[in-house]
């Protein structure tokens, strides 16, 4: 496979990253919703608090690493659309990407220099851990639903 089409496969994946994102705001507000409404129904349980507590962290911690796989996306889409050779314009390109990166604090200077495939698992890397914490999510809002005290009437 050729490096322009590694790097747009990459970030086709990655941009995938952005219905996970969707899907863990609906999550995180459905918690914070169910946090406070049990201050409207006067039913305040720890428990109740504790899970959708838990919910909204990971949904905001979903939200940052949701922003860095955008961010990651929008970059391989901007080298793989590149008019010159990707191997002619590898060294300027890596060398004035990793100055950008530690300019703003989103890449150790230590960690600068490496290759695309290097820096293709990183991306990939933090798109699993999105979709991890949207699982995490889903298993909290699971045992929400399995410990509520709805379902003792239901049966």
């Amino acid at each position: 496979m050729s490096s322009e089409m590694q790097l747009y496969s990459v970030a086709s994946l990655l941009r995938r990253g952005r219905a996970l994102d969707q899907l863990s705001t609906g999550l995180t507000l459905l918690g914070a919703l169910y946090g406070l409404g049990q201050y409207l129904l006067a039913s305040v349980t720890l428990g109740g608090l504790i899970l959708s507590l838990a919910l909204v962290l990971l949904g905001l911690v979903e939200k940052y690493l949701a922003l860095r796989v955008a961010f990651d996306a929008d970059l391989f889409q901007r080298v793989a659309d590149s008019p010159a050779s990707l191997e002619h314009s590898t060294q300027a390109l890596d060398q004035a990407l990793d100055q950008a990166l530690g300019a703003l604090g989103l890449q150790p200077v230590e960690k600068g220099g490496r290759p695309w495939d290097q820096r293709s698992r990183g991306a990939l890397g933090l798109l699993r851990r999105q979709a991890l914490l949207l699982a995490a999510q889903v298993l909290v809002l699971l045992s929400l639903i399995l410990a509520s005290p709805w379902l003792t009437f239901a049966g």
